[in-house]
């Protein structure tokens, strides 16, 4: 069955981290979203469709015709004109029964085989707060009665997961749907056409649902995946005077000096440098080609590639990009002196986390200077460097285009 995976759309509700790469190649557990959206259809797809667009380019570099032993074809969305504008591309190579999926989201391969198994139909969960999603209406017939974005008053908890399984019969539906008031055209419009004619399931999911629409939600679904999943292994070299505890992976090249200690769940990439002196905390993930270095704390934050935390810093539920270079004495601040949740600004709007504690989000390249303090919750664009002793108190915006 051919599966066709959405990821053409520029995602701005998760800058910085995806001014520079599209959001299915941001990583949690030390792996892109979509190689675990991937490994999860092993055994349901017997081709992959990437539906492509912003930054495309970094997604075929990545996985080329084939993921494993998985064909993988693109099909390029030139305009990014809505989920059902993204399927339209696909008309012509999806001529029998398929499942399409958001490429931004996480999902239980138990699940996708349930979904895979119905005729016409979608995923859902039950969520603490539909009000922020699609919500369905189950019939007597236990079918779907009704789909409703993001209802004042939800006739139920059911959300919309983004997990889908049509028939060819789809695409003439989306042709006849009127545009949003945005001039998009939606997966979902075509959905309550397809309720009101009676041909839709809910397949109510059982396992996990990992949806990434804020930059935080990556450290959520990061430290559910190292607790669930991850399995100890050790390839690098661990000094005798460091302390390994708990489910640790540290790869290939990887060197551990004296005194680190490591605190599993974690994942340490290959070519690290680790320590002396040291404590990297639960919930961790540092990629490949990173250092973190003498009196170094990090807890429950995510090291993109290459980058480094030499000396003296404090890094708390944060996300570093690609070869940031944390200049000596940097502290993430991640915690209000109220005790309140944090929030954060998303395009001008204040955002309300549900996070107690909530650090910083830097974009790919930027250097801080030493003794930089960053206030929670606060992002610094890709390439931004900060001066000696900065206290950074709002988001420092700047163009991701700009040399470092």
């Amino acid at each position: 069955m051919i599966v066709i995976i959405m990821a053409a759309g520029k995602s701005t509700r998760t800058h910085p981290l995806t001014m520079t790469r599209p959001k299915p190649l941001l990583k949690v557990a030390n792996r892109t979203i979509l190689e675990h959206q991937l490994d999860a259809l092993h055994g349901i797809a017997s081709e992959v469709v990437l539906v492509v667009g912003y930054r495309a380019e970094q997604i075929q570099k990545a996985f080329g015709d084939r993921y494993k032993d998985l064909p993988i074809r693109y099909v390029t969305q030139t305009e990014q004109r809505g989920t059902g504008h993204a399927l339209l591309q696909c008309a012509d190579v999806a001529q029998a029964p398929f499942m399409a999926v958001n490429g931004d989201d996480i999902f239980s391969a138990a699940d996708l085989k349930a979904l895979a198994e119905t005729e016409q139909g979608a995923l859902a969960k039950e969520v603490a707060d539909p009000s922020l999603y699609g919500v369905y209406e189950r019939g007597a017939d236990g079918r779907a009665a009704g789909l409703t974005e993001k209802p004042e008053n939800p006739v139920s908890a059911l959300a919309n997961m983004g997990a889908y399984r049509f028939t060819p019969e789809v695409f003439g539906v989306l042709r006849e749907v009127t545009p949003s008031p945005r001039g998009e055209i939606e997966i979902t419009s075509a959905i309550e056409v397809l309720i009101n004619k009676g041909r839709f399931d809910i397949i109510e999911a059982h396992g996990f649902w990992l949806p990434i629409g804020y930059p935080w939600h990556l450290l959520e679904a990061n430290e559910f995946l190292l607790n669930d999943a991850l399995r100890p292994a050790i390839e690098g070299e661990v000094s005798p005077a460091a302390h390994v505890n708990g489910a640790v992976v540290i790869g290939r090249g990887s060197t551990v000096r004296p005194g680190a200690v490591i605190d599993g769940p974690a994942i340490i990439g290959r070519n690290c440098t680790i320590g002396p002196n040291c404590w990297i905390r639960p919930g961790t993930s540092i990629g490949d080609n990173c250092k973190a270095g003498q009196a170094v704390e990090i807890k429950n934050s995510i090291l993109m590639d290459g980058a480094a935390v030499p000396h003296l810093s404090y890094v708390g539920d944060s996300v570093l990009g690609e070869n940031v270079n944390l200049g000596c004495g940097t502290v993430t601040a991640n915690f209000r002196h109220d005790g309140k949740n944090m929030t954060t600004l998303v395009k001008g709007v204040k955002v309300e986390t549900g996070r107690r504690k909530l650090g910083a989000f830097l974009g790919d390249g930027v250097h801080t200077g030493v003794n930089t303090s960053i206030y929670p919750g606060r992002k610094l664009w890709p390439h931004v460097c900060t001066t000696p002793g900065q206290v950074v108190t709002h988001d420092i915006e700047a163009d991701p285009d700009a040399e470092p």
